[in-house]
């Protein structure tokens, strides 16, 4: 069982930046898929960005351009830069994973990832 551990939200003005960490317990093979998702009160969860091996990250259409999702191997942690930050950002941001590279129509499809973390809340106010 891989789990996931979350941090890095927190209370941030308008325009400001964050930047989400997800560590996983257990280093995957050459075939991943790890994601940050959100989901905001009264919201369903909806897919932000995911990053697989040997293809570009894919984003929202609602983030793109101002977040970026990278990884790192040591250790197994995927990062989400969140830049220029909007009130419509504000949520619960998940880490999700798959230890399946994932094909391009089923990247933003909750249901696709197996492993999920706690969550951490990102806030966006004056």
């Amino acid at each position: 069982q891989v789990q996931l551990v979350e941090s890095g939200g927190g209370l941030v003005e308008p325009g400001g930046s964050l930047r989400l960490s997800c560590v996983a317990s257990a280093r995957f093979g050459s075939s991943y898929t790890m994601a940050w998702f959100r989901q905001a009160p009264g919201k369903e969860r909806e897919f932000v960005a995911a990053i697989r091996p040997f293809a570009t990250p894919s984003y929202a259409d609602s983030v793109r351009g101002r977040f970026t999702i990278t990884r790192e191997n040591a250790p197994n942690t995927v990062f989400l830069q969140m830049n220029r930050l909007k009130p419509d950002d504000a949520a619960v941001y998940y880490c999700a994973a798959s230890s399946s590279r994932l094909i391009s129509s089923s990247i933003g499809t909750h249901s696709a990832y197996a492993y999920w973390g706690q969550g951490t809340q990102v806030t966006i106010s004056n």
